[in-house]
């Protein structure tokens, strides 16, 4: 059944409506609940026109249009990072070609644009030595990546919605330059990771207690501070493990990458994208809150900043289409005092790096170099 069909079957006056709403808002829940294994920016179905060593032509789209860094993903293993749009025309968009690891797409080929230019491990994808490790938690071993470095602050990084640990690997250069120790995680429910009980997410309720745990392992490692680093929820982690972990003392500092400060909204916002009815969306969400036990309240504190006692490096689009602005905005100006904010207009949900890697790895070198 699609979309409009079930939302005409909530809206219907009839016996029984009541618990067909049940059901269609669980169903619209699970949009939200699960993990996708797809970023927000991700974007399909683009058509290839033309294609030059140094130059792929696109199919016209708001997309393809965005500024920075992206990939072009087809097939099973096609891959190619691309870069400026050079021309347009009122049907078309080219764009540089910046490497082409698995060859360039055939005229014609449909392919997906994606902010993932790098793919696998550090090792492969950069270079990098590295080692697997396990951060040990209350559900059992969270796998991740750990890369040395010869001073504090240990990065912990925090993947977001439809990311993994490879999230991080665009910075890796950058905290290599400074000889930082890299911690990046994986958390429960991830497909390499122990579930919750229940198998769904909490939207940072539950899951910060995986952070609180890799912050132990780095304190017993021998870290005397961290950084904690979270993309979209798991910037949301971030903020509750640096207030309430009993390691909190070890947190010297947060950079937060579109964090998701409202629960009710982006649950929405995540419906809507994928063509749920508005009055469809309202029930996914309302399951959404029901299925997970999220405190709106909580959500409602850590966006008031009130918990917040270390530098924080905000970072955010008003082009979001998942986690909305306003309460970023609110409490970067309530807490001006540790806040460093930046907006990145025109960016999606978790690809501000993508739209502006310099300036972005400007601020965040900016923002680090005090806490070293």
């Amino acid at each position: 059944m699609g979309w409009g069909k079930a939302a005409a079957v909530v809206t219907a006056s009839a016996v029984g409506a009541g618990a067909v709403a049940l059901v269609a808002g669980r169903v619209v829940s699970e949009i939200s609940v699960r993990a996708g294994r797809s970023a927000p920016a991700s974007v399909g179905g683009l058509r290839v026109h033309a294609v030059a060593p140094d130059r792929v032509e696109l199919t016209r789209a708001p997309e393809t249009e965005r500024p920075g860094v992206w990939a072009l993903e087809w097939g099973t293993d096609g891959h190619v990072v691309v870069g400026d749009v050079l021309s347009t025309t009122a049907q078309t968009v080219v764009r540089a070609v910046l490497s082409t690891g698995a060859g360039l797409p055939g005229v014609g080929e449909t392919v997906v644009l994606t902010p993932w230019v790098l793919r696998g491990d550090p090792r492969s994808a950069l270079g990098m030595d590295f080692s697997e490790t396990a951060v040990a938690t209350e559900l059992g071993a969270m796998p991740a990546w750990y890369l040395p470095g010869l001073r504090d602050p240990w990065v912990i990084a925090v993947h977001g919605t439809g990311a993994d640990r490879a999230q991080v690997l665009p910075l890796l250069p950058l905290f290599a330059r400074f000889k930082l120790p890299v911690l990046s995680v994986s958390y429960r429910n991830d497909p390499d990771a122990p579930a919750s009980p229940d198998g769904i997410g909490h939207f940072g309720e539950t899951e910060w207690r995986d952070v609180e745990a890799a912050i132990r392992l780095a304190v017993d490692s021998g870290a005397s501070r961290v950084l904690l680093y979270g993309w979209g929820v798991g910037a949301t982690m971030a903020l509750h493990a640096a207030e309430r972990s009993a390691w909190r003392e070890a947190v010297r500092g947060l950079v937060l990458d579109s964090p998701v400060l409202d629960f009710r909204t982006s649950v929405r916002r995540q419906a809507l994208r994928r063509g749920v009815p508005q009055p469809l969306a309202e029930l996914g969400m309302l399951a959404a809150e029901g299925r997970t036990g999220v405190d709106t309240a909580t959500f409602a504190h850590l966006a008031s900043g009130d918990g917040l006692h270390v530098p924080a490096l905000v970072l955010h689009s008003p082009d979001d289409t998942i986690a909305p602005i306003e309460p970023v905005r609110r409490l970067a100006a309530r807490r001006d005092d540790l806040v460093l904010f930046r907006e990145f207009p025109g960016s999606e949900h978790e690809a501000l790096w993508n739209a502006d890697p310099h300036g972005y790895e400007d601020l965040l070198k900016r923002f680090v170099t005090p806490l070293l």
